[in-house]
């Protein structure tokens, strides 16, 4: 039996995008809730966000949208690759999705938070191993205090690893299925049977449950991926080319420029001591003044009464 990515768009928006049970247990393994708070139930939302005032111009779309029945409301985004960028496209977005619950007639003091949960298969957090990141609005020096509005999690999913081989935690397992579904799989048996909606997100990755256009449409999505991938480290790789043949030629530069002035110094020197010869020859004879010597030679007077 084959089973297809889950992270690939097509797979993924299916298997959250369609499925409450399924994106409930996701959303509270991953999501940074405190206990008593868990999502118990949601209804999906659009996709689209199309921005309803004037001063916002920018359309966007995301993988999946919901919100649950307290009204906290969930983004959900499979993240290929890692830009600059897109950490301020996710806060665009959830601050686009917390200021249209005012456009409906809610009060500032019933404004209910905004999740946004972004798996990223790439690292981007280069100095640390953590793979979680969770960002929050907090007071600058009573860091206790903070405002619960806005939650930005990001996940690194190629820093995820779980050394234990039958970790039960729900969190392990949902990130398995997403990047280790052949360890996943292996959990399965009697002794742990894998709750009901993991075994249905499985189920759903089957190659047998989509249509041969559906899978074209998988097979060109991770085309595209690839020939991203190809095109941004041809990019990385001219990069590299240009910075090193400019520091090269920088390098260069200062050499040359260097020397030059090394050499003019040390022809200086040179000049110096020549002019010093002179002036006290001409002082071994006697005739000239001091002054005059040093008109001649254009040393200072103080240099010739030294000599």
């Amino acid at each position: 039996m084959r089973y297809l990515d889950p992270k690939n768009d097509l797979i993924f928006k299916r298997v959250f995008g369609e499925h409450p049970k399924i994106t409930i247990s996701f959303l509270n393994a991953l999501l940074p809730l405190v206990p008593g708070q868990e999502i118990l139930e949601i209804e999906y939302m659009q996709t689209e966000l199309i921005p309803e005032s004037p001063a916002i111009l920018k359309n966007s779309i995301v993988d999946v949208m919901c919100r649950d029945s307290l009204g906290r409301q969930f983004i959900v985004e499979m993240q290929m690759f890692w830009t600059d960028a897109f950490i301020n496209r996710v806060l665009f977005n959830a601050t686009k999705v917390f200021y249209r619950q005012l456009l409906k007639g809610v009060d500032y003091v019933a404004l209910m938070p905004v999740y946004a949960l972004s798996i990223v298969n790439e690292n981007f957090e280069k100095e640390t191993q953590d793979w979680y990141h969770h960002y929050q609005m907090k007071h600058q020096k009573d860091t206790t205090k903070t405002l619960d509005a806005l939650h930005l999690i990001f996940v690194e999913l190629p820093k995820f690893t779980s050394k234990n081989p039958i970790d039960k935690k729900l969190t392990v397992l949902w990130l398995r299925y997403l990047s280790e579904m052949d360890k996943l799989l292996s959990m399965n048996n009697e002794n742990f049977p894998l709750p009901p909606e993991i075994l249905e997100a499985i189920e759903l990755t089957k190659e047998s449950n989509y249509t041969p256009e559906q899978l074209l449409a998988y097979d060109k999505y991770l085309d595209g991926i690839r020939t991203q991938e190809m095109y941004r480290k041809d990019a990385e790789a001219r990069g590299e080319a240009r910075g090193e043949a400019r520091g090269k030629a920088i390098g260069e530069l200062i050499g040359e420029e260097r020397g030059k002035a090394k050499g003019e110094a040390i022809g200086e020197a040179r000049g110096l001591e020549k002019l010093k010869a002179t002036a006290r020859k001409l002082k071994e004879l006697g005739i000239l003044t001091n002054e005059q010597i040093a008109m001649i030679s254009g040393l200072p007077i103080s240099e010739v009464e030294n000599l």
